[in-house]
């Protein structure tokens, strides 16, 4: 299992906990930026939840076990 099968993985697990996550981290960084950086700060949480998202689909379509569509046997 390679390292962005662990990562679909745990974004496929854990989807709710990572948007959590990058919304609390936006919201720190506009507050030390006193929203300076808010439109930026915006637009990269968007694209950070949408890649999110993206990598959850390739799990699911990729068989949803972690194995690349391959099962608990590797064949």
């Amino acid at each position: 299992m390679g390292f962005m099968d662990k990562v679909k993985g745990m974004i496929g697990q854990h989807g709710d906990k990572v948007q959590q996550g990058l919304d609390k981290a936006a919201k720190m960084a506009d507050s030390k930026t006193k929203g300076k950086y808010s439109g930026q700060i915006q637009s990269g949480t968007r694209k950070a939840k949408d890649a999110a998202e993206k990598l959850a689909e390739d799990k699911k379509k990729d068989g949803g076990d972690g194995q690349g569509g391959r099962g608990q046997s590797g064949s």
